[in-house]
């Protein structure tokens, strides 16, 4: 019997024993796997065991509702030989104080449930055992998050625990049509995966197909939520995400609210959002927590300096090497006397300082916050003066170079500023072979195929391209809230209407 059991791996057995030796074989003898033994339980002389793993539970859980909860002896007014299936009938229904119980019935799901954080407890001659809801240890405090900060707005911030994170999320939601569903993805590492969204509003048949993609992913580790968006983007070779991630709950409960499907994963403070358009790529949070004529000048502002971040380099090469004309005669002598003693051209010229700064900004990221700040900034500094000084760049490439780093820092979402990053270099080499015509023709080309791209299977262009008039208030502009009645309509078809119809603000008539 203990060979079938072993080779299978899902049956429990009814001999104690057996099921801990099962246990310590599949686990290795790992000493952080805790076995505790009982001579008694719930004031019956029968055997018992209880497994845990130390430093994923709570040791308050462990030691006061459930050790105290087994080993009490003076509360007990059942037969004076309960079976071991009697007992673990009492265990379960009426004994542990946890939150969350439920049977347990093969070795996989005790495993799987021990290995999330769960206790499982065992009871000698009975095929079923118990399992506690026990998680815990050392967790990430709720904190701001760092990479999208605003002025104005919440200060906290998603964790790396995915409950934690549904429970931000339901604290600004506080409907029951927020629905949650599970799934565990991961051949090793089995991580949870769940998708929120609200019933009626969320598009029922996005909220189908995210889950189809999720069902389809077959690999064995799932640790981030990057991972998750790979598997299931609607384009692979494309620069631009068609998936969004947010640290943010409020943001998180902006898009939710609007139809969209939040999907969250277990060990990183990053949930992802979808379907999106690119414009929402541009949209931040405190757009909506400040007034409406300031919104829309941030946003605008925000869609040209990722034109310029694009655009500029390959605008500087094209004008300087084959469109002369096109500047001031003053400027252009100034041009030319800064270039004189360069000895390569614009095109190499833009790539030495464009590769120069980007290992810089790596370089940043990646040694210690204490010093990185300090070493990107002087590099930079001490690199680009002595560059103009030893006559290997002019003083304007320098500017060009330093604005368009300035200017792709202005995007909310670090995915679209990356965007930017890789097709700037094709633009430039666009500009030194055919000039404008050349930058011309690379901008076709991104139009042509952001027009082509979806996100589950919304065109991600809208409400641009299709046009959509009553979603313009929202998208290149932000009209006040009160003027916001509906919600987009390509990605939200069922409920639409946001508010009342009558909110716009008048003085009363007391008052005039």
């Amino acid at each position: 019997m203990f060979q079938q059991v072993l080779t299978d791996g899902t049956a429990l057995s009814d001999q104690l024993d057996i099921n801990l030796r099962i246990i310590r074989e599949r686990t290795g003898n790992s000493p952080d796997i805790i076995i505790r033994r009982l001579d008694q339980v719930v004031g019956c002389e029968i055997r018992a065991a209880v497994i845990f793993i130390d430093g994923l539970v709570n040791d308050q859980i462990i030691n006061h509702s459930i050790m105290d909860s087994l080993t009490q002896t003076n509360s007990v007014d059942i037969a004076s030989s309960p079976t071991p299936s009697q007992i673990v009938g009492l265990i379960q229904n009426r004994f542990l104080s946890n939150g969350t119980v439920s049977e347990l019935n093969s070795m996989d799901q005790l495993l799987n449930a021990v290995l999330a954080g769960n206790t499982a407890i065992l009871v000698n001659g009975s095929v079923k055992g118990v399992l506690a809801s026990s998680f815990g240890g050392e967790q990430r405090s709720v904190e701001e998050p760092q990479s999208q900060t605003v002025i104005r707005g919440p200060k906290e911030g998603f964790t790396e625990n995915i409950r934690t994170n549904t429970a931000l999320i339901r604290r600004k939601i506080k409907s029951p049509d927020l629905w949650i569903i599970n799934r565990k993805i991961g051949r090793q590492t089995q991580t949870d995966v769940s998708i929120m969204y609200l019933h009626g509003i969320a598009d029922e048949k996005i909220v189908k197909e995210i889950l189809q993609r999720l069902d389809r992913i077959d690999t064995d580790s799932i640790l981030e939520s990057g991972y998750i968006e790979e598997f299931i983007q609607d384009r692979t070779f494309t620069p631009f995400p068609t998936i969004t991630n947010t640290e943010r709950p409020d943001a998180v409960a902006g898009a939710v609210l609007e139809g969209k499907v939040a999907i969250l994963v277990d060990g990183t403070p990053f949930v992802l959002i979808a379907p999106i358009t690119i414009f929402k790529l541009f949209q931040s949070s405190e757009d909506y927590y400040q007034k409406h004529d300031i919104a829309t000048f941030l946003r605008l502002l925000r869609m040209v300096s990722f034109v310029l971040s694009m655009l500029l380099p390959s605008l500087y090469i094209a004008i300087t090497t084959f469109h002369q004309q096109m500047l001031p005669t003053l400027l252009l002598i100034s041009l030319a006397a800064q270039r004189e003693g360069v000895p390569f051209p614009a095109l190499v010229e833009a790539f030495a300082m464009e590769i120069t700064f980007e290992v810089l900004r790596e370089a940043g990221v990646r040694m210690p916050r204490a010093i990185g700040s300090a070493i990107s900034i002087v590099g930079a500094l001490v690199l680009g003066q002595a560059a103009v000084q030893a006559g290997l760049v002019s003083a304007a490439m320098v500017i060009i170079v330093s604005f368009t780093a300035i200017a792709s820092f202005v995007a909310p979402s670090i995915s679209i500023s990356n965007s930017a990053r890789l097709l700037r270099f094709g633009f430039m080499i666009l500009a030194a072979t055919l000039g404008l015509f050349g930058i011309i023709a690379g901008m076709i080309a991104v139009l042509i195929h952001l027009s082509g791209l979806r996100s589950f299977g919304i065109p991600y262009l809208v409400p641009v391209a299709p046009f959509i008039p009553s979603d313009q208030k929202d998208t290149l502009i932000r009209v006040p809230w009160w003027a916001m009645k509906r919600r987009p309509r390509l990605i939200n078809t069922e409920n639409v209407t946001r508010q009342s119809k009558n909110l716009k603000p008048s003085p009363s008539e007391d008052n005039q």
